[in-house]
C-alpha cells in the first residue's frame, strides 16, 4: 500500500474520531425531533467548555415539551454558575401548571441564593405545616402554661429571595404566645379561649419579611405547669429571712463586742481602784510623817470607818432578816 493512502486513511479515521467525540450528533438528532432546535455549532461548543451536554439538552427538551419559553444559552449560563438546572426546570413546570407567576430569572436566583426553588413551589401549592416547640409562658395570676402550636405556611416567591425562613417565624410565634398568655390577667381566660392566642399572633402580622405567609396558627396542646407566682413568694420570703438572720446576727456579734469591751474597761476600772487603794496607807503614812495628819485625827478617822462597817454590816443583816420567809 502506497504511503500517502495509508496517510489519508490514517487522518480520515482521526477525522472521524475526533467529529464523533466532539460533534454529539444523536444528542442534537434527539433534539431536533422533539422540537427543541438547538444549532450543531452550540453543541460543539458546549461539548469544548466542558458542560455537560447530555443533561443540559434533555432538561431543555423538558421544559419545551412544557411549554416554557427558555433559550438553551441561559440554562448554560446558569450551569456553568453551579447551579441546578433540572430543579429550576422542574420548579418553573409546577409553577406553570400550578398557574404561578414564576419566571425563569427569578427560579435561578433562587436557586443560586441555596434555597430548593422546587420544594418553595410545592410549599406555595400545599401548604405546609411547621409545628413549634413547647413555649412556657406566665399569666399575670402567676401560673405557667406550656404550649404547642401549629403553623401553616405557604411559601411566598417574591420574598423567597431574601426572606427569613422557618427558625423566624417558630421564634415569632413563641413571641407571640407569651407576649399573650402574659397580658392575660387568669390563665382560666387562655385555657377557655385558647383561639385568643392565634387571633392576636395573626393580628401581629408575624409573616413581615418572611419567605412564608402564615395561613393559619393553631394551638395543639396546652397544659397548666407551676405556679411561678408562689414560688417567687416563697424565693423572696426565704431571702428576706436570709436578711434577717443576717441583721439579727450582725447586732448580736455587735452586742457581745460592745460587753467585752465594757467588761475590760471595768476591769481597767477595778485595776485603777486597786492600785488607788494602794496609795491610801502610803499617803496616811507621809501625812503623818509631816505633820499634815495628826494622830487624834488618824484615831478619830479609824472610829468613824468602824462605825460605818458596823452599820454597813446591821444594815446588811436586817435586809437579810427581811428576806426570810416567816415560819
Amino acid at each position: 500500500m502506497e504511503p500517502w493512502l495509508i496517510g489519508v486513511i490514517a487522518g480520515a479515521v482521526l477525522l472521524f474520531i475526533i467529529f464523533v467525540v466532539f460533534v454529539p450528533i444523536g444528542i442534537w438528532f434527539r433534539a431536533w425531533v422533539s422540537g427543541a432546535r438547538i444549532g450543531i455549532g452550540r453543541l460543539i461548543g458546549m461539548r469544548l467548555r466542558r458542560v455537560g451536554v447530555t443533561k443540559l439538552v434533555d432538561a431543555f427538551i423538558t421544559g419545551k415539551k412544557a411549554g416554557l419559553d427558555i433559550r438553551i444559552e441561559t440554562l448554560e449560563t446558569h450551569y456553568m454558575a453551579k447551579g441546578n438546572v433540572g430543579t429550576v426546570i422542574d420548579a418553573l413546570i409546577s409553577a406553570h401548571s400550578a398557574n404561578i407567576v414564576l419566571d425563569i430569572k427569578t427560579a435561578m436566583a433562587i436557586d443560586l441564593a441555596g434555597r430548593d426553588v422546587l420544594n418553595a413551589v410545592k410549599v406555595s401549592v400545599n401548604p405546609k405545616v411547621i409545628e413549634t416547640p413547647i413555649v412556657s409562658a406566665v399569666s399575670k395570676d402567676g401560673i405557667e402554661l406550656r404550649v404547642r402550636a401549629k403553623i401553616t405556611v405557604r411559601a411566598n416567591i417574591e420574598r423567597l429571595i431574601g426572606g427569613a425562613g422557618e427558625e423566624t417565624i417558630i421564634a415569632r410565634v413563641g413571641e407571640g404566645v407569651v407576649t399573650t398568655i402574659g397580658s392575660s390577667v387568669k390563665h382560666t381566660d387562655v385555657l377557655e379561649n385558647p383561639d385568643s392566642i392565634s387571633k392576636k399572633i395573626l393580628s401581629k402580622g408575624l409573616d413581615a419579611g418572611t419567605a412564608f405567609e402564615i395561613l393559619s396558627v393553631d394551638i395543639a396542646d396546652i397544659d397548666v405547669g407551676k405556679n411561678i407566682g408562689s414560688q417567687l413568694q416563697m424565693d423572696q420570703a426565704e431571702a428576706d429571712k436570709k436578711i434577717a438572720q443576717a441583721r439579727a446576727e450582725e447586732k448580736r456579734a455587735l452586742a457581745v463586742a460592745n460587753e467585752q469591751e465594757m467588761r475590760a474597761k471595768t476591769q481597767e476600772m477595778q485595776a485603777m481602784v486597786v492600785a488607788a487603794e494602794a496609795e491610801i496607807p502610803k499617803a496616811i503614812a507621809e501625812a503623818l510623817r509631816t505633820g499634815k495628819l495628826g494622830v487624834m485625827d488618824y484615831y478619830n478617822m479609824q472610829n468613824v470607818q468602824s462605825d460605818t462597817n458596823m452599820r454597813n454590816s446591821l444594815g446588811g443583816s436586817s435586809k437579810n432578816d427581811a428576806k426570810k420567809p416567816k415560819e
